[in-house]
């Protein structure tokens, strides 16, 4: 485990925390095909019982993070990192366990949500009025938010909706929003992967400056490039398991050794 300064504050708390989906497969008899997979996929990962299945995503998992931390998710797709960040953020119950949160959580990722018939510059507006800005706030930080995310070096396109942007675009201009404001825990669900890497160095910078206006930021990513230029800290899950927990280039070497074979 990873031995963090005493003296930082708390600020969230993952107490053998247990997160189960329950997904309503429309059968699950014994002779059904769902039931059938379930044999085959193995009991342990989920189960079948009355046209219900039960997904286990999360397993025991502990830890506590401190104030000024900035703590990178890794580990292979549908290992529990994106549940984990849900269940920190409250946006998900878990089964078992407690997650303990000092301040608001806020959760940043791709699939984020703006309004697509709405303009650039009126889903800038609402973002920051729904993350607790004042009207003023918003428009003194305004042009920063515009100016950051890059959407307008090729044209005018923060006074088009945004259904007309990309997906690159669109999540840069969610991560801008998200980064005006400095927050208590900040999770980042690979927002950092979208974008140029002029955008992803301004977004790797910005994380430090939160770190050190005393937030923590949680930072789920594929890239263990942008682990090792913005976090101390690394959770590495598989299976729904926390495996190791610890300084940034000890777990990523460990990681990167496992994933080699």
């Amino acid at each position: 485990m990873a031995d963090p300064n005493p003296s930082n504050v708390p600020t969230v708390i993952c107490d053998d925390v247990h997160i189960v989906y329950r997904v309503n497969t429309g059968g699950g008899g014994k002779g059904s095909a769902t039931a059938a997979l379930s044999r085959i996929v193995g009991r342990g990962k989920a189960e079948v019982n009355r046209g219900v299945r039960k997904v286990h995503a999360v397993r025991g998992v502990t830890f506590t993070a401190y104030r000024g931390e900035a703590i990178g998710l890794i580990g292979s797709n549908g290992s529990g990192k994106s549940t984990l960040l849900r269940a920190v953020a409250g946006l998900l119950p878990t089964e078992s366990g407690k997650v303990f949160t000092d301040g608001q959580p806020s959760l940043l990722g791709v699939n984020a949500a703006l309004m697509n018939d709405l303009t650039g510059e009126r889903n800038v507006i609402l973002g920051g009025l729904a993350m607790g800005m004042s009207r003023e706030e918003v428009r003194e930080r305004y042009e920063g938010i515009v100016d950051f995310s890059g959407i307008n070096e090729k044209g005018d396109f923060i006074s088009l909706p945004m259904r007309t942007y990309s997906s690159g675009m669109g999540a840069r201009l969610r991560f801008a929003i998200a980064a005006a404001k400095n927050h208590d825990v900040l999770l980042i669900d690979e927002a950092l992967a979208t974008g140029d890497r002029k955008f992803q160095i301004r977004s790797e910078e910005r994380i430090r400056e939160l770190r050190k206006e005393a937030g923590t930021v949680f930072l789920v990513s594929h890239s263990n490039k942008s682990i090792r230029d913005t976090c101390d800290r690394v959770l590495w899950l598989e299976k729904g398991q926390l495996l190791m927990d610890g300084p940034t280039d000890e777990v990523l070497k460990a990681y990167e050794r496992e994933t080699a074979r």
